[in-house]
């Protein structure tokens, strides 16, 4: 175990946790990025008896794309979301989905799971990792067989490609 992992077990998370704290902090100063890189450090060593053992991601680029994606999905399904919320209730058809999982790794199927339910108008309510299923409840869906089509192609098929598994 290198001396950097010891010290930074999560780079991104201590990256993300000083770009929060000094979003946050009311005036940017020597003592806030003090702070802010002191908790950086101490947060992620202090649970990283939490986390379980990642993926390496192997295709940044893919990730990136990914992540392109999934902002591009959430700003449209803002648009759909809103539209039918105003619309007639009768015509909304909520209801689960089924979604079969080709992943292998329990951390990148909770990735799925997150990215399903950051997209508005539908959450993940559970990854059967027994069944290998992610069950998702939608807001409407039309055609179930193309929603759980679109969940696998869209998001499902690239975090394979960018963590290898």
């Amino acid at each position: 175990m290198s001396l950097l992992y010891r010290i930074l077990p999560q780079p991104v998370l201590s990256l993300l946790i000083l770009g929060l704290w000094l979003i946050l902090a009311p005036t940017p100063s020597f003592g806030q990025v003090l702070l802010g890189s002191v908790l950086a450090v101490l947060l992620p060593w202090a649970t990283r008896g939490f986390w379980p053992d990642q993926p390496q991601l192997t295709q940044p680029i893919a990730a990136l794309r990914l992540a392109g994606v999934v902002l591009a999905d959430i700003v449209m399904a803002n648009v759909l979301v809103a539209r039918q919320v105003l619309g007639p209730p009768e015509a909304l058809r909520p209801g689960f989905l089924d979604v079969p999982l080709d992943l292998d790794d329990p951390f990148v199927a909770t990735l799925l799971g997150s990215i399903v339910s950051l997209t508005p108008g539908t959450v993940s309510v559970d990854i059967d990792r027994a069944r290998r299923v992610l069950q998702v409840h939608a807001l409407h869906i039309e055609d179930p067989a193309a929603a759980i089509a679109t969940i696998k192609a869209r998001y499902e098929a690239p975090l394979k490609r960018v963590f290898a598994c």
